[in-house]
């Protein structure tokens, strides 16, 4: 414990806010939270589940787990409500998962920063695999059973798998091919999948082809899920889990329930009644859903577009809000600059005003040129101008976005 520090990002957001507050024009492409104004549906139903202010089952009411296995149901899943579990945030259900499930945790690499932290504390170790070449959120199925191999000879034991779909820091995907090679490994050598599907909602094309883990192998994939991102509702704090059925789920959701019991007792009540709604995913929900997903989509695509054309290598934007562009075919021109690795890319970054999520936290290589450009807050400085973004046709020629994508423009340009 007295090796761990603030989760990197959210020690970043708090000092940007700082810098900001104390008239930095600085731009936070750090932080990938879904700046969008709270749907006026979801705060009527907060409002009206003000006088749920009882305890309730730690797994969460008989109508907010109804409403969650319907999600999953429309999603190809089926799903019975005893399978299912709501908490503040998906962050506490996957920490729970960690103290509930024995054995060492298999990670792409890069991650998102919360992933490996959390195994460490649980007493785990992390083992970071490669992403392939053509998405992130997934280890390369080719590396994946070198490394399964390589932690045993070294006296590890790994026993969990976590995927991103679509993945955060990269934005993109993984194939449904890809999953099914995972899915097959993951049952040769007896590998627990936790799923994380919290981004599943802003996939940009809405006929993309998504497969679940869970599709192929429901009886070793648990899924985590919230509204944080797909409903702009960080601040809410829900989420859900969904465990396999038959008795290693129930035994893997016995424990995330004790564990609940300890740590949360039970997620809010007035949240619960939002959960209910949103999960039951009424007409204007889905409307919300597919707005804020085409929004997030152009905007990323732009930055995406921006950070080629400063000469990186990046993977187009799929899903999520992220891009994460690699510098490594100019790195000599950076070195005029004193930048030859993911820490001082990131300072030369705040030097332009911009401030980014450097690669080695997230787990990369410290001496890659990768960083993670967050494209979720670019929408407005109030919620009016975040609403404007919302319902334009073309988005990026409103003035206020289209402004501060062209700051963003120069300094990348000015970078070299």
């Amino acid at each position: 414990m007295s090796d761990m520090r603030m989760s990197p990002n959210l020690a970043l957001n708090q000092l940007v806010a700082q810098r900001q507050a104390a008239g930095e024009p600085l731009i936070h492409l750090g932080f990938g939270e879904s700046r969008l104004p709270a749907f006026g549906p979801l705060v009527e139903r907060l409002a009206k589940g003000a006088t749920r202010n009882a305890y309730g089952p730690v797994a969460g009411s008989p109508g907010v787990r109804a409403a969650a296995a319907g999600y999953f149901e429309r999603r190809r899943i089926p799903t019975d409500p005893e399978q299912i579990v709501v908490a503040p945030g998906s962050k506490p259900l996957l920490m729970a998962i960690n103290l509930a499930v024995p054995g060492d945790v298999l990670l792409p690499r890069p991650a998102w920063n919360t992933y490996a932290p959390q195994a460490r504390l649980a007493g785990k170790h992390p083992i970071a695999v490669p992403i392939p070449e053509e998405c992130g959120g997934v280890p390369d199925p080719d590396a994946l059973r070198e490394c399964v191999q390589a932690a045993r000879v070294l006296g590890h034991d790994p026993r969990i798998m976590v995927l991103t779909l679509p993945d955060n820091p990269t934005g993109t995907l993984a194939p449904p091919a890809m999953i099914r090679e995972l899915c097959a490994i993951a049952e040769e050598e007896g590998l627990l999948i936790v799923s994380d599907e919290i981004y599943r909602d802003v996939v940009h094309d809405p006929a993309t082809d998504y497969l679940s883990p869970a599709e192929v192998a429901p009886e070793s994939t648990v899924i985590a899920t919230g509204l944080s991102k797909s409903l702009a509702l960080g601040g809410w704090r829900i989420g859900v889990a969904r465990f396999p059925e038959g008795p290693w789920g129930d035994w893997i959701r016995t424990g995330v329930v004790s564990v609940a019991s300890e740590v949360w007792s039970t997620l809010a009540g007035p949240m619960q009644e939002v959960a209910e709604y949103a999960f039951d995913e009424p007409r204007e929900i889905r409307e919300r859903l597919r707005a804020s997903a085409r929004l997030h989509g152009i905007v990323a695509r732009d930055v995406h577009r921006i950070c080629v054309a400063a000469g990186a290598r990046c993977r187009p934007p799929t899903g999520a809000f992220y891009v994460y562009p690699d510098f490594e075919p100019v790195r000599e021109e950076l070195a005029k600059h004193e930048v030859g690795d993911s820490p001082s890319l990131a300072r030369r970054m705040l030097d332009l005003g911009i401030v980014v999520l450097a690669g080695h936290l997230l787990g990369d290589e410290g001496e890659a040129l990768r960083f993670k450009c967050a494209t979720s807050m670019l929408y407005g400085d109030s919620a009016e101008q975040q609403q404007l973004a919302l319902d334009a046709e073309d988005p990026l020629s409103l003035p206020h976005v289209r402004s501060v994508l062209d700051r963003i423009e120069d300094s990348f340009q000015r970078l070299l």
